[in-house]
């Protein structure tokens, strides 16, 4: 066998020895329907002789009843297991498959093609390191819609490493010009993905040919084999050492002079004498000992399954979670997360389940569905459920608080999984999206409208409307940090407009946010969806011939950016109401600034949270030199000077 040594015959404790210190790789084989995965599992067992002789027996028995390979041994039999797979060729539930070779172990998981298994699919990949895409390189073939789900899916639950087998090359002649096509039609497709790691590799899983040795076939590829890549990619770097994350499972109490705390090390290492948090209580105390079945040990780290005693008397219960005072995790009860949705009835938000995140429990339930994802294309569209299969963007709200990272971040404490509250099955999967991701991605801005909704097409023109109101329509955003006076300017100039006879609508964000945001937050992707709805209310207005004067605090330069594309750059003027901090303090009529001073407020632009003054703005009003009229006035000459008005 492929593993076996010398040291087997001389010294059988050294070689255990050996064996058990050899690194794992967990590994999983996916692509569309057909394209292979199972044979080429059998086949890479079969050359590495990794297959028992009852085993090989087994299979060229069935292979007479179930074969599809015309009379030869069908090795996709050896991970085919199920009755209805043989029948009818194909992969339903995931198959596991143990080998080892000289340099490392390995775990395969064959996972099924069909997009009606794709909850499957996604289920043997929670916990691997790479994945083998295959892809047919037969015409009519190549990258497929499923082939597109899964390496979705791969780059959703954070797989860096994915090599990109070609398969059936010596069905098209093996064909060096079918090679790089099918490599850069993948490619053009991955480029919005995160795949840092990508390999390609022509095979023949049925022959063998490029798995073990290198082929005679393809003299013109010079890569690597398939095994001598499984064997040599570099994953240790992937494991997270830095962040201390220990959920615990279980509180060990044999007799009264002990007291341990359980589970396994999602990320970090510890030793003895180290602080601790617990959290969500935040109490701290000091690592005593670190427990294990073959003794003590004075340091350890993930994925290690410990029992921690502390020098304090602190209450620790299941569910709580231990990490270092200086480096903790996000504490809250709502975040947003990317969900596969893997039940036959629909997800419809609103409604509660169990959240099973780690060791902890929680009701909660998805508050919001923000789009779903087409894996073809990648584009998003809004959709009130989740279909079985689908995979969507969700904001999540418990009725407690539980202590996590970004997935990408941290995959032991950044998924987790919904449970339906009366059957007590698994219906939906997550992976929670960091506080700065989320920010980035910029919630719905990018979110592709549903193309099956038709705009109402209006009665009256946009001429006939400036001819009646003796106008153009604009936007005018007056910025500046809180206190600053954009409420006060605004309607001082809708005041000024409505006296000449123009329409005019005045907005602001806290108008908003008693009524069309009252669901929103002061976080800066809050904020960031606070504008955008506001954007769109002002294009609305601005579509039925009228003037929007919009005083927001609108702190980001990018997210004024994107409400301009939204409005209309040709009718968006950005005005910056310009007042120093203390100004703005001694004319604070609701305080907040006292607020955020004492805590009470977070994420307060101008204190706790960076305003950036726009770039270029259309029009600087300076409020501590000039009274509210003065200024409301230069704005009205400005609308004057663009031809608005």
């Amino acid at each position: 066998m492929s593993h076996q040594s010398d040291l087997i015959a001389t010294d059988i404790d050294a070689y255990l020895e050996q064996h058990e210190n050899k690194e794992l790789l967990r590994f999983l084989t996916c692509g569309s329907v057909d394209d292979g995965k199972s044979t080429l599992i059998g086949k890479l067992l079969y050359e590495s002789k990794m297959i028992y002789e009852d085993q090989l027996a087994a299979i060229e028995k069935a292979s007479v009843t179930h074969g599809t390979t015309g009379g030869k041994i069908d090795l996709a039999l050896m991970t085919d297991g199920l009755k209805a797979e043989r029948e009818q060729g194909i992969t339903i539930d995931v198959a596991y498959r143990y080998f080892s070779t000289a340099k490392r172990k390995f775990i395969i998981a064959d996972c099924p093609g069909h997009e009606q298994y794709t909850r499957n699919m996604a289920t043997g990949a929670s916990t691997c390191d790479l994945a083998i895409i295959l892809v047919d390189a037969r015409d009519g073939h190549g990258v497929m819609t499923q082939t597109k789900r899964h390496s979705f899916i791969v780059s959703l639950l954070g797989i860096k490493h994915v090599l990109i087998a070609v398969n059936k090359m010596d069905l098209v002649g093996w064909s060096e010009d079918r090679f790089e096509q099918i490599k850069k039609d993948y490619r053009e497709f991955a480029t919005r993905l995160d795949m840092p790691d990508q390999h390609f590799i022509p095979i023949s899983a049925l022959e063998g040919d490029n798995l073990i040795d290198r082929s005679p076939n393809t003299p013109w590829y010079e890569g690597s084999t398939l095994m001598h890549h499984l064997e040599n990619v570099h994953i240790a770097s992937d494991r997270n050492l830095i962040d201390f994350r220990l959920p615990v499972q279980y509180v060990n109490r044999p007799n009264l002079n002990f007291r341990g705390f359980c589970g396994t090390i999602a990320s970090g290492k510890i030793s003895p004498g180290d602080e601790l948090m617990v959290l969500p209580s935040k109490k701290r105390t000091r690592v005593k000992s670190i427990v294990t079945y073959d003794g003590d040990l004075q340091e350890a780290f993930a994925p290690l399954a410990v029992t921690i005693t502390t020098e304090d008397e602190v209450d620790i219960s299941r569910g709580d979670m231990l990490v270092r005072p200086d480096n903790v995790p996000t504490v809250a009860d709502k975040f947003d997360a990317t969900l596969v949705w893997m039940d036959e009835k629909a997800l419809t938000p609103g409604k509660d389940y169990f959240i099973k995140h780690g060791t902890k429990l929680t009701p909660g339930r998805v508050s919001t569905l923000r789009y779903k994802i087409d894996v073809n294309t990648l584009h998003r569209s809004p959709t009130p459920v989740l279909a079985l299969n689908e995979i969507g963007r969700c904001e999540l709200r418990l009725n407690a608080p539980i202590a996590f990272d970004g997935y990408k971040h941290n995959k032991g404490t950044g998924a987790f999984i919904i449970i339906d509250q009366v059957t007590n099955v698994t219906v939906g999967a997550g992976m929670i999206l960091d506080r700065k991701t989320a920010a980035a991605e910029g919630d719905l801005w990018e979110t592709e409208a549903n193309e099956d909704l038709i705009a109402a097409a209006s009665a009256v023109t946009a001429d006939e409307r400036a001819a009646r109101y003796g106008q153009k329509p604009a936007t005018v955003l007056l910025t500046g940090p809180p206190a600053s006076g954009k409420t006060p300017i605004a309607a001082a100039v809708e005041r000024l407009l409505f006296d000449q006879g123009r329409a005019v609508v005045a907005i602001d964000g806290q108008t908003m946010r008693r009524g069309l945001s009252r669901d929103l937050s002061f976080t800066a992707e809050d904020r960031s969806e606070n504008l955008r709805r506001a954007a769109e209310v002002a294009k609305t207005i601005n579509e039925a011939g009228l003037i929007t004067i919009a005083a927001f605090v609108a702190p980001q330069e990018s997210v004024r950016l994107k409400a301009a594309e939204v409005v209309g750059a040709d009718r968006f003027l950005v005005v910056h109401v310009d007042a120093p901090e203390a100004w703005r303090r001694e004319n604070d009529e609701q305080g907040v600034y006292a607020k955020a001073d004492a805590g009470e407020i977070q994420n307060l632009a101008g204190v706790s949270l960076d305003y950036e003054p726009p770039a270029k703005p259309d029009l600087v009003v300076k409020p501590a030199e000039k009274t509210f009229e003065e200024c409301a006035a230069a704005v009205v000459k400005l609308l004057e000077e663009r031809g608005v008005v």
